[in-house]
């Protein structure tokens, strides 16, 4: 699977990112450094020292995500149409352990966030999850032992 994969609404996220990255957060900071370069000696300035490392991660944050875009393979999960587990889709699985269900929508790496029910393509449980179907039964090693879940249902939207 293609690294750099990720969703048509990850791909507007980041882009979204970088431009508030470059219009808000850079102006922010050159008033900042322009505030802390005020109080003197630059020298002995932590302030100052602090503004310019936070620029430094900022700007290394652009260029970073510019290079994700510009590389990126964006993918409409809604015009998916498959009976497996691809990237994209939205799988409900019934944990057998723990009752109840739980839902993962397989995404790019810069768009998971477990809390939101995200997870990304390279972790273990897609990683799992990839090639399954409607009532398989998988098993996940994780750091807390080996879990049971059941495909309940695949969309794609």
């Amino acid at each position: 699977m293609h690294d750099n994969v990720m969703t048509r609404k990850g791909n507007e996220a980041l882009k979204e990112q970088l431009r508030k990255m470059k219009t808000v957060d850079r102006q922010e900071i050159i008033k900042e450094i322009a505030t802390a370069a005020a109080h003197g000696d630059l020298s002995e300035n932590a302030e100052y020292d602090a503004a310019k490392e936070k620029q430094s991660f900022i700007e290394g944050r652009i260029k970073e995500i510019e290079k994700r875009l510009a590389g990126a393979q964006v993918i409409d999960p809604a015009a998916i149409t498959s009976d497996r587990v691809v990237f994209g889709a939205t799988v409900v699985l019934e944990d057998e352990d723990r009752g109840g269900e739980v839902t993962y929508q397989i995404v790019g790496v810069d768009e998971a966030d477990v809390d939101r029910g995200k997870i990304s393509v390279s972790s273990p449980m897609a990683r799992f999850l990839i090639g399954r179907r409607v009532d398989d039964f998988i098993e996940v090693k994780t750091p807390g032992g080996v879990r049971s879940y059941t495909v309940v249902e695949i969309r794609f939207e």
